[in-house]
């Protein structure tokens, strides 16, 4: 639980940092291979390539593929079509994937949890209900994306290491998670990347250094850990402290002038559906117990 709320606080003055410094200022996509590649350097020196299976160093290399590859590119994105504040409330749907990433590897469909996700997109809506335009839905999507890549990436290293119960130190693997999203990196930047964009300044150097070895390095794989460590109700409670934590740093240092009512009309329509759909897996979660073996 230590790890969870440590990296909270770390992610909270993170995504201003991007949004603030970053965003629509330095190529996003050399911005993510440099914050990749300073993660994959920390870890570096812990690999012992022959002290675990290839089958774990494959499964880890695609979890941060997904979790940190993919959800960075469009995430990156996100950030040049919305605020901070919208992005952060726009990530309150991630327990919601989670529960239907179990849903699906348990082999089960809920239809309530569908209606629960429309519930939170209407609140999306209510936030720009007077500027509804093409960018604003791409940049909600783009979030969604992110979400969904964060909730694979979870759910999947929980299983992975459980399943595998390996011994030695999950630092010592950690290192592969990061590889995984180097290809991504790499690939992203080659494809789409813009060479001829300006270097970074010094301040935004020192930015991307940080954010690649605390946000990126040390936060993954702290945040990893943790959700190995708690019980899926708190894991769901921790994925959205990020949002009242990040836009309480934000919009008190760098963005005063956000629109405090609609962000909370908005909000507490995400808030009702995410109790409902808490409340909805408590109930199926009752029937479970009390069905006859």
């Amino acid at each position: 639980m230590g790890y969870l709320v440590f990296v909270t606080g770390l992610w909270a003055f993170s995504l201003s940092f991007i949004g603030v410094y970053i965003a629509g200022q330095v190529d996003s996509y050399f911005a993510i291979l440099t914050r990749i590649v300073l993660a994959f350097l920390l870890f570096l020196p812990f690999l012992k390539p022959g002290s675990v299976p290839h089958r774990v160093k494959l499964g880890l290399m695609a979890i941060g593929a997904i979790q940190l590859g993919l959800m960075y590119v469009s995430y990156y994105q996100s950030f040049l079509l919305l605020s901070v504040p919208e992005i952060l409330l726009f990530t309150i749907f991630t327990p919601i994937y989670i529960t239907l990433l179990n849903d699906m590897l348990a082999r089960r469909f809920s239809l309530l949890h569908l209606v629960t996700a429309l519930i939170a997109v209407a609140g999306a809506a209510l936030i720009r209900f007077e500027g509804l335009t093409e960018n604003y839905w791409l940049g909600f999507m783009m979030v969604q994306a992110c979400n969904l890549c964060f909730a694979i990436g979870q759910v999947a290293y929980r299983h992975l290491m459980a399943r595998e119960q390996l011994d030695v130190p999950a630092r010592t693997v950690f290192g592969w998670f990061y590889a995984g999203a180097l290809v991504v990196a790499v690939l992203a930047y080659l494809i789409l990347g813009d060479k001829s964009a300006p270097a970074p300044a010094p301040l935004q150097w020192g930015i991307l250094i940080w954010l690649g070895l605390m946000a990126s390095g040390l936060g993954y794989f702290l945040w990893n850990e943790g959700a190995r460590r708690v019980d899926a109700g708190t894991l769901a409670i921790m994925n959205n402290m990020l949002i009242p934590a990040g836009i309480l740093v934000n919009v008190l240092i760098w963005n005063r002038d956000a629109d405090l009512v609609r962000l909370a009309l908005g909000g507490a329509v995400m808030v009702v559906a995410l109790v409902f759909n808490e409340l909805l897996d408590r109930r199926r979660q009752a029937g479970s117990a009390a069905a006859p073996a």
